[in-house]
C-alpha cells in the first residue's frame, strides 16, 4: 500500500518560488490563484531579523474533510492517499474551500471548478516526481511514502522534530515541515505591520496588528490572497429557509389547536408562504453555484456523506410535504391537515435545522462548528413563523392571536440567549477571533446595530408591549419584520466573520 505525502524543508528553503512558477506552468494555473506558494515572515527588529519561508499547499489530509462535503465526489482519494479532483464532476458550491482548514483550495477563473495541489498525480503514474520537486533547487521539497518504512524521507520524518500545520483540526496532514519557525505555520501567530511593507496584494481578513500584541509573534512580508466564498447568498438562503419552515410549523401547532378548519390561514396561506420561500432558497443555492449549469450533479452524482446533498434530499421532502398540505387546505380536509402536521413539523424542523450540520462540515471554520447552531437556527425559526403569522393577522383573521405573539416572543429570547451564549463562549483561538470581528471589528456594527438591536431588541419590545397593551396585531407586525430584516443582518455577520479568520 501506498500513502504518499511531502516534506517540506524550511531550513533549505531560499524562497525562490521555483515550485510556485513550476506548478503554474504544468497545471496552466491562472494568474491571481495558486496550488502553491510560499509564504515569508520576519521575526525580531533590525538589526536582530531573520526572514523564515514555508511552503503552503494542500496536504492530502487522510481525514479529508473536503471529501466529505463534496456533494458530487469531485474530490476523491486516490489508491496512492492523494486527495486528487474531477473538474468534470465539480459545480462549485465552494463547500471545499470552507472545509478545508489550509486555505489550499480555490475556485479556477477560467473552468470555474475548485482546483487545489494534486500532488501532480499525471506524473506520479508515470513514474515522475512532481513538479516542484523536480525544480527545487535545494532539494527542500521532498516526497515521502509513508507506509514505507524504508523510504528515507519517511525515515527522516520518523527521527526528525516536525511539524504538521493545524494538527488540532484532526485531518491528519501528510505534509510534514522541517524545521519550520512555528508561527509560519499558525496565521494567528503572524500579522501584516500597517506600514505598507507587504510585497503581495491581501485579503481584508489579513491580521493587521501591531507585532508583539495579542500572541502576534512575528510579521507577514509575503502570502497570497484568499478570497472569501459564501457571502450574501448563503446568509439570504438561511433566512428565507427559517420563513418556509416556521410558516409550516405555526400552521402546524394552529392545526393541533383544532384550528385546522380555518381554510386560509391553517391551510392554503402557509403553504403557499413556505413554497414561495422554499423556491427562493432554491434559486439562491444555484445562483451561487459556480457551475449552475450542473447542480442537477447533487442528485446524478451525489455524495451521500455530504450535508449539501442531504439539505437538497430535505428540502425536496418539504416541499413535497407543503405541497400536499396546500391540497388538503384547498379543499378543506382537516382530516389530512391532521395527519400532515406531524411530518409538516418534522420536516420544518430539519429544514430549518440541516445547515448547522452542513457548516459542521466545514471544517476550516471554528466559529461554525458551535453545537448552539442547531438551537440557534430553530429558534429562528419559531421566530420568522411567528413573524409572518403577525403580518398576516394584519389582513386576516388568525385565530389565537395572542399565542401567534407568544410564539414570537418566545422565539425572540431564546434567539437572544443562544447569541450571547455563543459570543461568550471562545472555544479555540479562531473562534475568538471570529467573535472579535463580529463584536468590535469590521462587522461589528452590523451586528450590534442590526442583528441585536433591529432583529432581536426592538421587536422584543413592540411584541411584548402589544401583548402588555392589547393594542392588536400592529406593534407584532413591526416587531416580525424588524426581527426578519435583523435575522438577516446577524446571519450575514455570522456567515462573514467565520471566513475572516486567515488560514494560511
Amino acid at each position: 500500500m501506498t500513502r504518499l505525502g511531502f516534506l517540506l524543508d524550511s531550513e533549505s528553503c531560499i524562497g525562490c518560488h521555483a515550485c510556485t512558477v513550476a506548478c503554474k506552468s504544468e497545471h496552466d494555473v491562472p494568474l491571481g490563484v495558486n496550488r502553491t506558494w510560499v509564504k515569508y515572515i520576519e521575526t525580531g527588529s533590525f538589526p536582530d531579523a531573520d526572514r523564515h519561508f514555508s511552503v503552503m499547499r494542500c496536504n492530502h489530509c487522510d481525514d479529508a474533510p473536503c471529501i466529505s462535503i463534496c456533494p458530487t465526489n469531485a474530490l476523491f482519494r486516490a489508491a496512492n492517499g492523494v486527495v486528487d479532483f474531477d473538474d468534470d464532476n465539480c459545480i462549485g458550491c465552494k463547500g471545499c474551500m470552507n472545509a478545508c482548514p489550509y486555505d489550499a483550495i480555490y475556485i479556477n477563473p477560467d473552468t470555474n471548478t475548485a482546483n487545489k495541489c494534486n500532488f501532480c498525480n499525471h506524473r506520479i503514474e508515470q513514474g515522475l516526481e512532481p513538479s516542484c520537486v523536480v525544480v527545487c533547487p535545494t532539494h527542500a521539497i521532498k516526497v515521502a511514502d509513508l507506509d514505507d518504512p524504508d523510504d528515507e524521507t519517511t525515515r527522516l520524518i520518523a527521527r526528525s522534530d516536525t511539524a504538521v500545520r493545524a494538527p488540532e483540526q484532526g485531518t491528519l496532514p501528510k505534509v510534514h515541515y522541517l524545521g519550520a519557525n512555528p508561527a509560519s505555520l499558525d496565521p494567528l501567530r503572524t500579522a501584516i505591520a500597517g506600514d505598507g511593507m507587504i510585497w503581495a496584494d491581501t485579503t481584508p481578513q489579513h491580521p493587521t496588528l501591531d507585532v508583539g500584541g495579542a500572541g502576534v509573534e512575528a510579521r507577514t512580508t509575503y502570502t497570497t490572497a484568499h478570497q472569501m466564498t459564501w457571502k450574501a447568498k448563503v446568509s439570504s438562503y438561511l433566512v428565507t429557509k427559517a420563513v418556509a419552515a416556521g410558516m409550516m410549523a405555526v400552521a402546524a401547532l394552529l392545526v393541533v389547536l383544532g384550528h385546522g378548519g380555518e381554510q386560509a390561514v391553517a391551510g392554503v396561506v402557509p403553504a403557499v408562504t413556505a413554497g414561495v420561500f422554499l423556491a427562493v432558497t432554491g434559486l439562491l443555492l444555484v445562483w451561487d453555484l459556480r457551475r449552475p449549469d450542473r447542480f442537477y450533479y447533487l442528485l446524478t452524482r451525489a455524495n451521500r456523506r455530504s450535508w449539501l446533498v442531504k439539505g437538497a434530499v430535505v428540502l425536496g421532502a418539504y416541499a413535497a410535504v407543503c405541497a400536499a398540505w396546500f391540497v388538503a387546505g384547498l379543499v378543506g380536509s382537516v382530516g389530512a391537515l391532521q395527519v400532515l402536521a406531524a411530518p409538516a413539523a418534522l420536516l420544518a424542523a430539519a429544514t430549518a435545522g440541516y445547515t448547522a450540520f452542513l457548516f459542521g462540515q466545514c471544517e476550516g471554520r471554528d466559529l461554525w462548528q458551535t453545537p448552539l447552531l442547531l438551537p440557534t437556527l430553530l429558534a429562528q425559526a419559531v421566530v420568522a413563523g411567528g413573524a409572518g403569522y403577525a403580518v398576516l393577522d394584519l389582513v386576516a383573521d388568525v385565530p389565537s392571536p395572542d399565542a401567534v405573539q407568544w410564539v414570537l416572543l418566545a422565539g425572540l429570547l431564546a434567539t437572544a440567549v443562544l447569541v450571547a451564549a455563543e459570543m461568550a463562549a471562545h472555544r479555540t483561538a479562531h473562534v475568538s477571533a471570529a467573535v472579535e470581528a463580529m463584536t468590535r471589528g469590521r462587522y461589528a456594527r452590523r451586528f450590534w446595530a442590526g442583528g441585536v438591536m433591529l432583529g432581536l431588541a426592538v421587536p422584543t419590545a413592540l411584541v411584548a408591549a402589544g401583548l402588555a397593551t392589547g393594542t392588536g396585531p400592529w406593534p407584532a407586525a413591526a416587531g416580525g419584520i424588524c426581527a426578519v430584516a435583523g435575522m438577516w443582518l446577524y446571519e450575514d455577520t455570522f456567515v462573514r466573520a467565520g471566513q475572516s479568520v486567515p488560514l494560511s
